[in-house]
């Protein structure tokens, strides 16, 4: 049956019938429906016909010297069983035909004599039926063959899903080791220093600590928070190339060195960001340790940057390392920060390093800020003064929108230097 003909677009309907008038009529009335009519006089012929095409309908008459009309239905609907089977009988036991109909066996039966409206509805509720099956069947296989790739799909995205998963596992351990491993670089170069010069290496300890703190805060997006938690350790890395005695005189007595020995101190900066591309390759933090002693006025080393020239990190990491380097007491090395705010200094790293650390003491109510987190509503706990000592705006004045971008707009033609307090 696999080998049979599809149906053509025109329903093809299959007439059995022992005499050649009635044969004649039935082909010739269902040819007027616009049905392609296949008329056949054997019932054995019809079944080989069955064999070789598909039907939508076949009509049979009942009694046939061949075999019994019920009995060829019975035979084609092995041969075709999804075909509406229509028996034409003038004699035949109701209950005999209740049982056909009801075990699938015909689908119609038609009393002889029979009517060409009752004829052609019965045919054209039988071909409908036919196409309802075999439409449904179509339906039904491509359901199959669609559900048969989705779950292949299915497996293959489970398989990808689980692939990826061993990826990012995979990727995280590395990652983890890669931390590790970075960890363990970074506190390799503060043992160096530490071999290299004990009071240098403590020094980066402390340093690590402030800028870590600076780091916290929301004024630095990751690479920044990245760079400023790295570069105490390295920036000073450079200095191991130079002689311990030139290093430990410039400590005692700087002011007896020579100028080729201070050139040679002013580019450990240089050494310093070249050994740092072995712990980590990021522009970033090269920039940042190569600038660390760049100074706000211009008048740094190694490369003479000014102002915002110089990368906003390695602004908060001067402030912080002359701090901890300074070899002061902690509040003569706190009021020198804050007398070169504004010359060496950042103004606003230098607010930055005041409210992370809190080394200045202030009254209960009142807090340190940096110019960018002032705010319409604030209340100055302190006058803000030009660099020539002119007040700007009064202690104890409510900053207004309209002030507080005066504030900002002074601010970038002559940084105001001095500290920011404000009432909590």
């Amino acid at each position: 049956m696999n080998n049979l003909p599809p149906a053509t677009d025109q329903p093809a309907i299959l007439v059995v019938d022992d005499e050649p008038f009635v044969l004649a009529a039935l082909k010739q009335t269902l040819e007027r429906e616009n049905y392609h009519v296949v008329a056949v006089s054997s019932p054995l012929k019809a079944l080989a016909i069955l064999e070789e095409r598909r039907f939508a309908v076949i009509i049979s008459d009942q009694r046939m010297p061949e075999m019994l009309g019920l009995d060829f239905l019975v035979a084609s609907k092995r041969l075709q069983p999804n075909t509406s089977r229509i028996l034409i009988t003038a004699v035949l036991s109701l209950p005999t035909l209740v049982d056909s109909i009801n075990q699938g066996e015909i689908f119609r039966f038609i009393a002889k004599p029979w009517l060409r409206e009752e004829l052609t509805a019965t045919v054209r509720n039988a071909a409908h039926r036919y196409e309802l099956i075999t439409h449904n069947q179509a339906l039904q296989a491509e359901a199959l063959r669609l559900n048969g790739e989705l779950q292949a799909a299915n497996s293959a995205l489970e398989a990808k899903v689980q692939d990826l998963e061993a990826q990012r596992q995979q990727l995280d351990l590395l990652n983890r080791e890669l931390a590790t491993s970075y960890e363990h670089s970074l506190e390799l170069c503060r043992r160096i220093l530490t071999t290299f010069d004990p009071v240098l290496g403590g020094q980066a300890k402390t340093l690590v600590e402030i800028c870590a703190r600076m780091a916290e805060t929301e004024h630095f997006n990751e690479q920044e928070r990245r760079v400023l938690r790295s570069a105490p350790l390295l920036c000073d890395l450079g200095l191991i190339g130079i002689p311990r005695e030139l290093f430990r005189a410039f400590r005692t007595h700087p002011e007896r060195l020579s100028e080729r020995e201070r050139a040679m101190l002013r580019n450990h900066p240089i050494f310093s960001q070249t050994l740092a591309t072995f712990v980590d390759s990021q522009p970033a933090l090269g920039e940042t340790i190569r600038a660390h002693h760049e100074r706000y006025d211009g008048r740094g080393y190694p490369d003479g940057l000014a102002g915002n020239n110089i990368p906003w990190t390695a602004r908060c990491l001067a402030v912080a390392a002359d701090f901890v380097e300074s070899g002061l007491p902690k509040q003569a090395a706190l009021d020198a920060i804050l007398a070169n705010s504004g010359q060496a200094y950042d103004p606003e790293a230098v607010r930055l390093f005041l409210k992370v650390t809190q080394l200045a003491r202030l009254p209960r109510q009142v807090r340190e800020i940096m110019l960018e987190e002032l705010e319409s509503g604030m209340v100055l706990a302190s006058g803000i003064y030009s660099p020539h000592g002119l007040l700007l705006i009064g202690e104890g004045q409510a900053l207004g929108a309209a002030t507080v971008a005066k504030i900002r707009s002074h601010n970038q033609v002559t940084p105001i230097q001095q500290r920011l307090l404000v009432y909590s």
